[in-house]
């Protein structure tokens, strides 16, 4: 099964050659881009993608209020969206995560980042730039005004040993095989961590780590 995409991004020449560059994957199909924000709402609900691949600067309504819209706190069925833009700045990223993104990238990331990025948003996990990730939840962390929130259940031994490479942004996998463990284990080690946290993705779970000092 194809994993079926929504573009949107206010320049026909980069919706285009994201819609090239992802229909060339063997398991991706773009299925709609847009030229806004509001239309990419529409669409999101029209259509029903599997993933977004939202810029953030468009008109009419940007790709951050268009993430909250379809992914925020109090959407019932979130699609998972993947924020890509030019400005690799700090209030466009916390924003984009704060409003449920699953991913942020910035568009010189290269054809494999961004198709890494699909596949993980689509199998619920998450991916951030490398060049933004760890300065972005330090500079997060620091940014908390209120303390932060306590798991409704203590963590177990192994789910702290999971949590780490979580937040260091390691994938299932990796994390399985740097703790000899199944990555269906991981999965649930991580589904646990998202009910004790009330997290609704693993960059929430990422962003705890960070403000509690575990990272």
């Amino acid at each position: 099964m194809s994993i079926r995409v929504l573009i949107a991004d206010d320049q026909p020449i980069v919706r285009s050659g994201l819609t090239m560059l992802l229909d060339a994957q063997p398991d991706i199909e773009v299925v709609g881009a847009a030229a806004d924000g509001r239309e990419a709402v529409r669409l999101a609900l029209q259509l029903r993608p599997d993933v977004g691949l939202f810029d953030i600067r468009m008109p009419l309504m940007n790709g951050i209020e268009a993430t909250r819209r379809l992914a925020g706190p109090d959407v019932t069925d979130p699609l998972p969206i993947v924020v890509i833009t030019t400005f690799d700045l700090d209030e466009y990223v916390h924003g984009a995560l704060k409003a449920g993104a699953r991913g942020f990238l910035l568009k010189d990331a290269g054809p494999a980042l961004l198709t890494q990025a699909i596949h993980a948003a689509a199998n619920g996990e998450a991916l951030i730039a490398p060049s933004v990730t760890v300065r972005l939840l330090v500079a997060f962390a620091h940014a908390q005004t209120s303390p932060p929130r306590q798991p409704i259940e203590p963590l177990t031994a192994r789910e702290e040993e999971v949590l780490v490479p979580v937040a260091q942004g390691r994938t299932n996998n990796e994390i399985a095989s740097e703790l000899y463990i199944t990555p269906s284990t991981v999965k649930a080690h991580l589904a646990s961590l998202m009910r004790k946290l009330g997290a609704r993705n693993r960059v929430e779970v990422a962003m705890w780590a960070y403000e509690t000092g575990r990272i």
